[in-house]
């Protein structure tokens, strides 16, 4: 390896391991702030919330790697420019090319890298993380319950004055109330002196254990005139065992990002193997409606026919003409609700159809992604590697800029894609690709400008035209002016 090489190497390593780690740093703060309900009044120990960090640092790196290399390729490139040293350079005969050749082979290093990390790392920590979570209620109970305030637990609203014990699991001042199933139905509120949260890593129910207590329930009269008196039950104990499903502490809206699926967990390979099984299932569904919706309209696959030396009678142009008017009535109610059963399997069908393909989306996304990662690596570096030599500026000031602005647009792009392509709204290769696709003519755009040493926007394709243009009205309206 030449010096040349061996500078622009460890350069260029420097400022991307100081950029990433304060770029890591920053979204580890973020990761933080969105699971801090799940972290703060918890009583947990350093070793947990250590832990719980952990587990959720690699699914950052698809966001800081690609923003790292940008960043680091500006800020290298812009250096050398803004001191000189490309002048220098180029005028030794070293071209640009020659310049990024051995940082080419690094972020191909490093490409390589970032797949095998978001195809084995990402998904095991992924796997973890999930499973963490919930793990940490099984371990420590009193974490499910804060004292004070009412905690969202399964289908229960838990209140506590106060948590002691060990592991905080004995309980004073308990008041629950429980979730109806449906709207209008009849609802619980336990109240107990005291109470003994128990439970077992191996399953994920957790048992309270409510002590000198009585529960109110309302009860809703079939009369709707007794309603207004507003009657309930109410009954005490001495000793009730209530179990929580502690599954239910995992579940996130699906719209947010906090918590990705199942497709988060699994490697190439079984992504593959799993689309394979979902792909099968589905074509098997849409065979088996078919085939369902034809018998109950009469469809047959295969019309026998019926031999028949009897001359049938030619039917009438309105059949029921040959019933009685309260036959008709019959038909035509039976036809009704036909109709009205077979809307509603088709419109149910096609609601379990569209989100089978949609979990297939997902699957296909994540498939993706593995390989967009490193994709976007090399593009970064070739945006980024032309653009500094261009503006020629280094530091933290206007690369920041301009790195900022280029990564938002592709996060944006990506996470549109994603989104339109996970509803159906385009295939989950484009919408996966899609920013990599617009943002491709970019880098080959200003690798060949920085190439051939112009400026980011060549001012004089704007400006000749318009002095020409000038130029022409003047001659025209003006002839005895431009003659002097």
């Amino acid at each position: 390896m030449k010096i040349l090489d061996k500078y622009l190497l460890k350069t260029f390593l420097i400022t991307f391991t100081t950029v990433f780690v304060i770029l890591f740093f920053i979204f580890i703060l973020q990761t933080v702030w969105l699971f801090i309900s799940e972290l703060a009044g918890k009583d947990l120990d350093l070793l947990l919330v250590i832990k719980f960090l952990l587990f959720s640092m690699p699914r950052i790196i698809p966001l800081v790697l690609p923003l790292s290399v940008l960043l680091a390729s500006i800020m290298t490139f812009g250096n050398l420019a803004e001191n000189y040293e490309f002048a220098a350079m180029k005028s030794s005969g070293i071209s640009l090319q020659r310049a990024m050749r051995v940082l080419i082979i690094f972020i191909f290093v490093l490409s390589f890298v970032a797949f095998w990390f978001a195809n084995n790392v990402i998904p095991y920590a992924e796997y973890k993380f999930i499973n963490f979570r919930k793990n940490i209620a099984q371990a420590k109970p009193a974490m499910a319950i804060a004292e004070g305030q009412f905690n969202d637990v399964g289908f229960y609203n838990i209140k506590v004055n106060k948590k002691s014990g060990e592991n905080g699991n004995i309980l004073t001042g308990v008041t629950i109330h429980e979730k109806p199933n449906n709207v209008g139905e009849n609802k619980t509120v336990i109240k107990a002196k005291d109470g003994v949260l128990m439970s077992n890593e191996k399953s994920s129910i957790l048992k309270l254990v409510l002590n000198d207590g009585y529960y109110y329930q309302d009860v809703t009269p079939k009369k709707y005139e007794d309603r207004a008196k507003l009657p309930f039950v109410k009954s005490s104990f001495k000793k009730q065992v209530i179990n929580i499903d502690l599954s239910e502490l995992n579940k996130t809206d699906e719209d947010k990002e906090n918590i990705n699926g199942t497709n988060a967990m699994l490697n190439v390979n079984e992504l593959r193997y799993t689309l394979d099984s979902l792909n099968k299932n589905l074509d098997n569904e849409i065979i088996s409606f078919s085939e369902n919706i034809n018998q109950r309209v009469g469809i047959r696959k295969s019309p026998v026919v019926i031999k028949s030396d009897k001359k049938k009678k030619a039917l009438p142009d309105n059949l029921l003409s040959m019933y009685t008017n309260k036959q008709k009535s019959d038909i035509l109610k039976m036809a009704t609700g036909n109709v009205t059963s077979n809307i509603y399997s088709i419109e149910t069908t096609q609601k379990d159809l569209k989100d089978k393909q949609r979990e297939i989306n997902k699957h296909l996304t994540a498939l993706y992604e593995k390989f967009v990662i490193a994709f976007a690596c090399f593009l970064m570096f070739f945006i980024g590697a032309p653009l500094g030599a261009i503006i020629r500026k280094g530091g933290l000031g206007l690369p920041i800029v301009f790195a900022v602005l280029i990564f938002i647009t592709f996060h944006f792009i990506n996470t549109f894609g994603k989104r339109v392509s996970q509803e159906g709204g385009m295939t989950p290769f484009m919408g996966s690709w899609m920013s990599s696709f617009i943002l491709l003519p970019l880098a080959v755009l200003l690798t060949y400008r920085a190439t051939n040493d112009n400026g980011l926007i060549n001012f004089d394709a704007i400006t000749t035209p318009i002095s020409q243009l000038f130029q022409k009205i003047s001659e025209r309206f003006f002839p005895a002016q431009n003659q002097k």
